[in-house]
């Protein structure tokens, strides 16, 4: 059967069906309906197209990254099974849609040195009050791992006055706490008597609303380059994989991380394992039997063993 026609917009419709159903990001939704309005730009109306049409449209992706690929990809999958569900097709075209193998990249890292000196500059500038919002960003994206998002949007209604804590609602809408450390809570405090007056977010931008994720990105790569750091490795992002990956080097649970990062699905916690890759080397060759630090271990069993021969009389 072939497919019929949709009143409305069909896109429009599969990304409310995300958002209400799935708990779909914002981000999420606004990086899919790119992908879908551009592939629809490409071959015409998606409802309609073929496999002939859709193997036309892999066909022009060719020389995308493969991380982009994959989620242009992941965007048409979605949106015919939402057709198929929605009774407006009987087949699925995005079959003829290539499949590539990512591999996820590991995080870029700041050493502890690294980080020590993006504190020490912006501790001596917490007087005034872009430093004093400097320091509590800061605090928040490596004391607590934050999201850039999730940080430049928390509305002054999360923070509580008498626990050390704050309520975020991350990807998906999915709400969880996250522990404030005492510096993080003086530096967050102090903030909060020289913000702004008025408005509901905590970190308010003069020209309304919120501040926003690229200028937070500008503040981190401004202050790396004032403390002597390559700007070009310092993002929010960068500091919320120090958090995760400094907190394992503690002897932090894998399953708390998971908690405390907000991450649905275990296996993207999974990727510190392999980035504390050092730790995990040393720690198999001290304590392993047969490691260097073990090695006089079964020598010395062996020794010790008693001739029964020599028992006998």
């Amino acid at each position: 059967m072939a497919p019929r026609a949709t009143p409305g917009d069909p896109i429009a419709a599969f990304l409310a069906m995300l958002a209400a159903e799935r708990g779909a990001a914002a981000n999420t939704l606004a990086a899919y309906g790119r992908d879908l309005r551009a592939a629809r730009k490409e071959i015409g109306d998606l409802v309609m197209a073929d496999s002939t049409a859709i193997a036309s449209l892999a066909e022009a992706w060719r020389d995308l990254a493969p991380s982009s690929l994959a989620r242009k990809s992941s965007a048409l999958r979605q949106f015919y099974g939402f057709l198929a569900d929605e009774g407006l097709r009987s087949d699925d075209p995005s079959a003829a849609l290539p499949r590539p193998r990512i591999r996820r990249p590991l995080p870029r890292l700041l050493g502890h040195a690294d980080i020590a000196a993006l504190f020490t500059l912006a501790e001596s500038e917490a007087e005034a009050g872009e430093g004093a919002r400097m320091l509590a960003l800061l605090e928040l994206l490596y004391g607590s791992g934050l999201r850039a998002t999730e940080l430049v949007s928390l509305p002054l209604a999360a923070v509580p006055r008498d626990a050390p804590f704050l309520m975020i609602t991350g990807k998906g809408g999915q709400q969880r706490m996250v522990p404030v450390s005492q510096r993080a809570s003086a530096a967050l405090a102090r903030w909060l008597t020289l913000r702004p007056k008025g408005g509901r977010w905590v970190f308010p931008s003069p020209r309304g609303g919120h501040l926003t994720r690229v200028r937070l990105f500008q503040l981190l790569r401004d202050l790396a380059l004032r403390a002597g750091l390559d700007p070009e490795k310092v993002s929010p992002h960068v500091l919320r994989h120090a958090f995760a990956t400094h907190l394992l080097e503690g002897g932090a649970d894998l399953r708390v991380l998971q908690t405390l990062l907000g991450h649905a699905d275990i296996a993207t916690t999974q990727i510190y394992t392999h980035v504390d890759a050092a730790r995990l080397v040393a720690l198999v060759n001290s304590r392993h039997p047969l490691g260097p630090g073990m090695q006089t271990a079964p020598a010395q069993n062996t020794a010790a063993k008693v001739d029964p021969a020599a028992s006998q009389p």
